[in-house]
């Protein structure tokens, strides 16, 4: 099995405003305005104190978050369901944010009957609550539900709120797998002020009914999303070690890679593999995003639309692996430079490669991957991340890092006698204003090798990649004026269309021998804009 090297990061991307009011007293304010008449700590209906107890509205904010976390509700429906009043780094587990949503988050289910009414159930002094009101009690429980400190910027989100702002998806939440097919889970929403970026973790209870295995991961970020990663947690002391809610820092070291992206992508499994999950996996979500809006605040989340088949279905397991070289220097002084890493296990068997996909940040240039001759010299080129869907030996190189390719192997997987192993090799140039080493920002750098594999050969039925499949591949993306797109199996295309958000179409090319396609988008204004290729849909920033 392929040993895991995770890096640890631990750099926080972006700072609070010290001096702002804690998030728990932002909380509390509208506890204390609309819903302590019903909730007040001498009566409190259903025993849920929102008053509290102290001196200070401080002391009260304390008590009552710490009165909430993690409190087991009356409602014996709710109990079952293993909600808790606040359910830390989970909204859609904490009974009190179900019962004020009221369509505010369209992800969650609505109110079972017997989780009683909505609240405010009656008619406030203070009047309804309002979604800014809404977003600033999610935004607490999804970081945890602190009782101290300040969490999130509430200033960002009263911009967001007043109708200046971006959503990650603007049309809402992408349709989750229908019943009987799998389920869907969702990291966020987190908000970006203008220009930022930001790194987030998140500890991700299932809670699965029994067993199962995933035949396809279908992951939705936007393009403002840098990358997504999940990881499983090994055993159960490793995810108790690890805090709920939002975090900036990993922390994590008893875990194993399940899927990496850096663009939305439908991670379709070969015919006969499977990722097996247990019952009680704890996943560990990675999103990392950049506003690249100059004026305006972002909002950010993550989908991921999970496929499930009965244990025993799949005759070989799809794993995965995160290789990283973290003793890179890059200096800025203009020159290339490169780094190579071999990887091998003397005495292993061979193993059977079904997807790669490299990682650099923005001074890098080129990310390629050779198997390793027994010599320990390059031998087959396998990956080149400058080539669309990584195939090597395009006659144009573009090297997007933002969305490197991942490169698939159907319907034969590629075998590689790992007493050999394999060599990965990135370069950069580095022409800003200070040398870089290995880090989490787009400041710094990486050099990470994403392995997806079996033990074992398996063939795809149908004799053929099902390259359907596959999305159309866009790079770069967000671009400063050109862009190629790519289409996996396409000879032709006969008609690319390009929208603004408004429904007008802004470009329209025919008959168009490919591939890839160039596109020439200097004319057009800032934004992001849907593209068309023969019904094959896709989004494209210009900024």
């Amino acid at each position: 099995m392929l040993k895991n090297v995770l890096p640890i990061l631990s750099f926080p991307l972006f700072c609070l405003n010290i001096n702002a009011q804690s998030s728990a007293l932002e909380v509390y304010k509208i506890f204390e305005t609309k819903c302590i008449s019903c909730h007040d700590h001498a009566s409190p209906e259903a025993g849920m104190d929102l008053e509290g107890t102290g001196a200070t509205p401080e002391q009260r904010a304390i008590n009552v978050a710490t009165q909430l976390l993690n409190a087991t509700p009356t409602n014996s429906h709710a109990q079952a369901k293993g909600y808790k009043r606040i359910y830390p780094g989970r909204p859609d587990r904490s009974l009190l944010f179900r019962k004020i949503n009221n369509g505010f988050e369209p992800y969650l289910e609505p109110l079972h009957a017997n989780e009683g009414g909505s609240m405010p159930a009656y008619p406030q002094p203070g009047g309804a609550l309002t979604d800014l009101e809404k977003e600033v009690i999610r935004q607490w429980i999804l970081f945890g539900g602190k009782s101290t400190g300040t969490q999130f910027s509430k200033a960002v989100l009263e911009e967001f709120y007043s109708g200046n702002g971006e959503k990650s998806f603007p049309d809402g939440p992408p349709p989750a797998p229908a019943p009987g097919e799998g389920f869907q889970l969702k990291m966020g929403p987190f908000y970006l002020a203008a220009d930022g970026e930001v790194e987030y973790f998140q500890k991700y209870e299932l809670q699965l009914p029994e067993n199962v295995e995933v035949n396809r991961m279908d992951m939705l970020i936007s393009p403002y999303s840098h990358h997504f990663l999940a990881y499983n947690f090994l055993s159960a002391s490793g995810a108790n070690a690890i805090p709920h809610g939002l975090r900036l820092n990993s922390y994590h070291n008893d875990i194993n890679l399940v899927a990496a992206i850096q663009e939305k992508t439908d991670l379709r499994l070969p015919q006969g593999t499977a990722f097996r999950w247990d019952k009680n996996i704890v996943l560990d979500l990675n999103a990392h995003y950049i506003n690249y809006l100059l004026t305006r605040p972002y909002q950010c989340e993550v989908y991921v639309n999970v496929y499930t088949q009965p244990p025993g279905t799949a005759a070989q397991e799809m794993k995965a692996a995160l290789l990283v070289n973290g003793l890179i220097n890059i200096p800025n002084n203009g020159n290339t430079i490169t780094h190579s890493k071999a990887e091998f296990q003397f005495g292993a068997d061979s193993l059977y490669i079904w997807g790669l996909m490299g990682h650099t940040h923005k001074y890098g240039t080129g990310y390629k991957v050779w198997k390793r001759l027994v010599n320990g010299q390059k031998g087959e080129l396998i990956y080149d991340a400058s080539c669309p869907l990584g195939v090597p030996g395009c006659p144009a190189p573009q090297f997007d890092y933002q969305h490197i390719p991942l490169h698939y192997w159907e319907p034969q997987l590629l075998p590689v006698k790992w007493s050999n192993g394999i060599i990965h090799e990135a370069t950069w140039v580095n022409d800003g204003p200070q040398s870089v080493q290995f880090g989490p920002t787009s400041d710094d750098e990486m050099m990470v090798l994403i392995v997806f594999y079996t033990e074992s050969q398996i063939a795809v039925s149908t004799g053929e990649p099902d390259m359907a499949l596959r999305p159309l591949a866009v790079f770069p993306n967000p671009t400063a004026g050109r862009a190629w797109v790519q289409i996996p199996d396409a000879q032709e295309v006969r008609l690319l269309r390009l929208f603004d958000l408004a429904g007008k179409e802004v470009l329209r090319q025919t008959n168009l021998q490919i591939n890839p396609i160039e596109l020439d988008l200097t004319a057009l204004p800032k934004g992001m804009y849907w593209l068309d290729a023969d019904g094959r849909k896709g989004k494209l920033v210009v900024y």
